[in-house]
């Protein structure tokens, strides 16, 4: 008993301590002494006494806080950046991504101006966030990428050159009519088309020697020239082309809601199902095909085994025998008998026409009901079963399932009891899990059915093997050129998705939930990050008119020249207003934009141009900024 008091007061010292801790954090107030426990107490007193507090009080010690703790202000802001997004004003909102970019960028300025707290967080974060958005993406709109190149990637091309064309002219222009130092124009481009590599580009021709100073002024003050008009039209650009971007139809008239659906619709052409592995593929959609449940009472029913009258009623299988309350194990081909009641899937109004004249009368049992139906995706892996028609495959009785769609090569096929099924086909089933299991090792494949799982497998794998393509690097005459990570990530989501429209069971299944979670909440963690780090860089750009002209400037590079390619994209190249949308945020190199129309849209859609003039401008963004160093 001695030592189970003594346990117990061991026990209510450390919680006494971890309270008072609790309130010294809270009040700023040292709490700590001694509390005269026994030898075992002062033991853990000792420990604690030691703890620090994590910050000052007060909204000094707040803002202290949010610098210490980096993930507590990427939360924070995403918190009140997503209320923000929420508001609306005649329609009008900022949406989860620029709401959370705005808070980022305004609690790291405070900091910054008010206490001289200067945030950093490190890259590599914001840098993977971005990545996992990018193949979240790839993986939804994979699927209609290549369609998209068939039907417009000239267009696409032309509006990526048109964005980028008048982005260079008038932040290199216009830093040059106003007279604005060496360096300006180059962060200009940088930050108004919102590609940190291009600053990368200019400081490589300050390095080499290819863009030398004038006299009485250093290589360092160029580099900070870039600086300060990078941080400020990168700030203005982001907010304002979301904004842009996720209002563009609306400017012109058109409904993007609307206009989504058209859209999807021409890129689907005649298929009325998703494709395998596509958003939504494993989702029950209305059948004519239906369970009841009735009462055995027909002689020509009672005495016969289930595999008997499976031969003698294909169309009409037995999914579940209940015999007084009991249900019946199928794989025993039991015998009926009268009285039982048989649960069948067919036709409805062959149900209830024929059905209860031929069994017997309607049962509500409740064991015979609850059948659960399910959609399962297929690969047809067996050559025997190559050439065979539908109605040849359900005369071998298929146990209530029912053929919803069949695909070949991705594409969608005309459905009928005279379809040909071939070797290599996915065809969509639904029906009871046992049966579609069934129905799959007939087919030779496997049953791939919904799930809430993400294939991490295939995840990492995939963003790998495109996270180093990115990165492969070719100079030419100084100017380093790659694809990118971002654009390697997307477009090894695109190729997954692509092959598992041919075979489900590649990488997949990735439940939707997952896939969309990835996608928002990385974009939105990506331009956190990146405010906290962008907001002590506006600061020190502060002071005189030249922030004036840079404000002006980058705010006008990065808002018109889309505006104009987006007119172009509709009324010269004649492109439904989302797609035009999509292929002008990819000129612009604007992810957040992107994610700002496809939120007002309620579609994924218009990422089908995006990588294709993302991929373009990127190119020829770096260029530009090399020369626009050159030639200041």
């Amino acid at each position: 008993m001695a030592d189970l008091r003594k346990i117990f007061r061991v026990f209510d010292n450390l919680t006494a301590r971890i309270i008072r801790y609790a309130l010294f954090f809270v009040s700023g107030t040292a709490m700590a002494q001694s509390d005269g426990a026994s030898g075992g107490g002062r033991v853990i007193g000792q420990v604690f006494d030691r703890m620090e507090p994590v910050a000052e009080a007060g909204i000094h010690g707040f803002f202290q806080l949010l610098g210490n703790q980096p993930i507590a202000f990427i939360l924070l802001a995403l918190t009140l950046g997503t209320l923000l997004g929420k508001f609306s004003f005649k329609g009008i909102s900022l949406g989860s991504t620029a709401g959370s970019l705005l808070v980022g960028v305004v609690i790291s300025m405070i900091a910054e101006a008010t206490y001289g707290i200067t945030y950093s967080i490190p890259g590599i974060l914001s840098s993977f966030m971005l990545l996992l958005f990018m193949y979240a993406l790839g993986l939804k709109v994979g699927p209609q990428f290549f369609s998209g190149l068939r039907k417009g990637g000239l267009a696409f091309i032309g509006i990526g050159v048109i964005v980028w064309a008048l982005n260079w002219i008038i932040c290199y222009v216009g830093a040059y009519w106003v007279g604005l130092a060496p360096g300006y124009a180059t962060g200009l481009i940088s930050g108004s088309y919102t590609i940190t590599a291009i600053l990368g580009v200019g400081q490589g021709a300050l390095a080499s020697g290819a863009y030398t100073p004038p006299a009485g002024m250093t290589i360092e003050e160029v580099g900070a020239n870039m600086a300060a008009a990078y941080a400020i039209s990168y700030v203005l650009s982001s907010i304002g082309i979301i904004l842009l971007i996720r209002y563009l139809p609306r400017i012109f008239g058109r409904n993007a809601k609307a206009d989504a659906k058209i859209a999807e619709a021409d890129y689907r052409g005649d298929a009325t199902h998703p494709v395998p592995g596509a958003p939504g593929a494993l989702t029950m959609g209305f059948s004519p095909y239906d369970l009841r449940a009735f009462a055995v009472t027909h002689d020509s029913f009672v005495g016969r085994t289930l595999s008997q009258l499976a031969n003698d009623f294909p169309q009409v299988p037995i999914l579940r025998v209940v015999r007084n309350g009991t249900v019946l194990k199928l794989t025993d081909d039991p015998i009926l008998a009268m009285g039982d009641i048989v649960t069948v899937r067919a036709n409805v109004h062959d149900l209830i026409l024929n059905e209860g004249e031929l069994i017997g009368p309607e049962s509500d049992d409740p064991f015979a009901r609850n059948v659960p139906l399910e959609v399962a995706d297929v690969h047809v892996g067996s050559h025997s079963i190559s050439g065979k028609t539908l109605e040849e495959l359900a005369s071998h009785g298929t146990g209530g399932v029912e053929v919803q769609a069949l695909f070949r090569g991705g594409n969608e096929l005309p459905l009928g009891p005279k379809s040909i099924v071939a070797f290599g086909d996915v065809l969509r089933l639904t029906g009871p899990d046992a049966a579609l299991k069934a129905a799959a090792k007939q087919l030779g494949g496997h049953a791939i059915l919904p799930t809430m799982k993400s294939e991490v497998l295939y995840l990492a794998l995939a963003m790998l093997v495109g996270y180093m393509v990115g990165i492969i690097t070719v100079t030419i005459s100084g100017i380093p050129f790659s694809l990118g990570t971002s654009a390697g990530c997307i477009l090894a989501g695109v190729g997954v998705s692509y092959f598992r429209s041919r075979n489900p069971e590649f990488g997949g299944p990735v439940h939707e939930g997952a896939r969309s979670f990835l996608q928002d909440f990385g974009l939105n963690a990506f331009v956190v990050v990146l405010s906290a780090n962008v907001g002590p860089k506006v600061i020190s750009a502060l002071g005189g008119d030249t922030i004036l002209w840079l404000a002006l400037i980058g705010t006008i590079g990065a808002l018109l020249p889309p505006f104009v390619a987006f007119w172009v994209g509709v009324k010269l190249f004649g492109l439904n207003s989302i797609i035009a949308d999509g292929a002008t945020t990819g000129g612009r190199n604007s992810t957040p934009g992107l994610n700002a129309i496809i939120e007002e849209s309620g579609s994924s859609v218009a990422a089908v141009p995006y990588p294709v003039s993302y991929a373009l401008t990127t190119v020829l963004a770096l260029i530009g900024g090399y020369l626009s160093m050159i030639l200041s």
